[in-house]
Parts: C-alpha cells; structure tokens; sequence
C-alpha cells in the first residue's frame, strides 16, 4: 500500500508541474490565492490528539478538524478539553456514536458483533449520526456539521446510509485514494480522505505537493499521533505542519468544515444546489 502511495505521488507530482505554472480559473481558486487547500482531520477521540496534534497545531497557527466518536470514554472523561478545542477555532466533526464498520470487509476482525454496520440498518445509523449532532451541539453550540464515515463503510444492512444523513451535513469525507481530489471534481459530500499510518514527514510533505501541482484539495485525517494507534510520529506531523505554517502562500489550511462552507458558496454563485 505504501509503494502504491508513493507511486501516485510520483505520478501526480510529474503530471502537475505544467499546471502549477499556469493560473488557475477564477472558479477553482482559493482563498488568498492560495493553490491548494489542505484539510487536516483527527479521527476516534484520541488522547494523543489532545496530547500532542493540538499543541503542535497552535504551535504553527493552524486550524483542523477533530472527528469525534461520542460513545468514547475519553469524551467524558476530558470533555473541558475538547471543548476548549472548539474554543481555539478548530472544528468538532462528526465521527458518528459508535463507529460502526462493515466486519464482514478484510482486515475487520476487531468489529465487535454489536458494532456490526452490517447488522446495523440504515434507519439506526442515520439516528445515530444526527443524534451525534445533538450531543456535538451541546459541547460546542455549533449547528453545523460536516461528517467522516467510520473505515468509509457506508453500506447498512439494508442499503448506504449517508443519502439519509447527507442534507445535515456541509460535507461528508468517505476514503479513498491519496485524499488528492480535482477541485472540478469536488462533491462536498463524497470527498476523498487518506489516512497515514507510519509515514515520514517528507512523505506527508510529498502529499499535499501533488496537489499543489494541481491546485486542487487534499485531505488528510490521522488517528494516533506520537501514541495510541495507526499512529503518526510526533515528529512527522510537526514536520508538515511546519511546512505547511510556512508556505501559506500557497497552502489554504483550514477546518474541513470551512472549506465546505467555501465550495458552498461558490457553487451557489455558479448557480449549483
């Protein structure tokens, strides 16, 4: 998976270097002129979120998206701390209540029985993700909401669930690829997310230039960062944030949500729904 990664980057780098040169249409830009946004997400309320991510990202002066799964006892138990991490401007994000994946799909021996999304009907799942909404809304006081499918499982037991969830949302990220998506290409509510596991700081580095070459999005969402699991080293992330803090010019990093807003806006004054 790692090689394949590396060679997508590979690919795209070299495929974009012609369109980096060249100005990009008023309807693909972003803020600032900047050529790429970039959204930085944080899944499973983790302790080392809070722990290491958050400070390294008030460090560097940006903003990212913390996905919140609602039945964890870290929420609770350190409930102060994450809302003062809406406080500080970055966004709670829907992660759903209790993080169901599909245990029937490779690799997903871990889901428990009674967190099963395949004996899970989409009716439960989607009242369970606007129940979300409701608690989110009670630490933060935000009405608005973007949402990160659980393993980007969306099939329920008797069909997708996120066409039922969807008109609650400003954007939903699914999985998918490199987390690099075509700005013309962008649906808010089907938008590509990776998760690195184990990368270097070059690599992540190496991610959000291929899209800079393209001048379009990508978005990235950790788990564990210098800690707990599917973990990033501290000292990776701080390297791209690092490069991130100081190529603003080029780089637009924000909330998921903001951006969302963003493309919202813009659809509108296309004259899009």
């Amino acid at each position: 998976m790692r090689k394949l990664l590396l060679s997508v980057l590979c690919s795209l780098l070299a495929g974009g270097a012609q369109a980096q040169a060249q100005a990009l249409p008023a309807s693909t830009a972003w803020p600032h002129g900047a050529r790429v946004a970039v959204s930085l997400g944080y899944d499973d309320t983790l302790a080392s979120q809070l722990d290491v991510a958050l400070p390294a990202l008030q460090r560097h002066g940006l903003q990212a998206s913390f996905y919140l799964q609602l039945s964890s006892p870290l929420l609770q138990s350190r409930l102060a701390e994450w809302r003062r991490v809406a406080q500080l401007g970055h966004e709670l994000g829907n992660h759903s209540l209790f993080h169901q994946c599909a245990g029937s799909l490779p690799g997903h021996a871990w889901v428990e029985p009674a967190r099963d999304l395949d004996s899970t009907m989409a009716a439960q799942m989607a009242d369970q993700v606007l129940l979300g909404n409701a608690m989110l809304y009670a630490i933060d006081g935000e009405s608005e909401r973007t949402y990160t499918v659980p393993c980007g499982d969306h099939q329920a037991r008797d069909g997708d669930y996120l066409a039922r969830i969807a008109p609650a949302f400003v954007g939903i990220k699914q999985g998918g690829g490199s987390g690099v998506t075509a700005r013309a290409a962008l649906q808010r509510h089907a938008v590509a997310v990776y998760a690195p596991v184990g990368l270097s700081g070059s690599e992540l580095i190496a991610l959000v230039r291929a899209a800079a070459a393209q001048g379009d999005m990508v978005n990235l969402t950790f788990h564990g960062v210098g800690g707990d699991y599917l973990s990033t080293s501290a000292a990776a992330h701080e390297e791209l944030l690092a490069y991130l803090a100081s190529h603003r010019e080029v780089y637009w990093t924000d909330t998921f949500r903001n951006i969302m807003r963003y493309v919202r806006a813009q659809e509108l004054a296309d004259g899009h729904h």
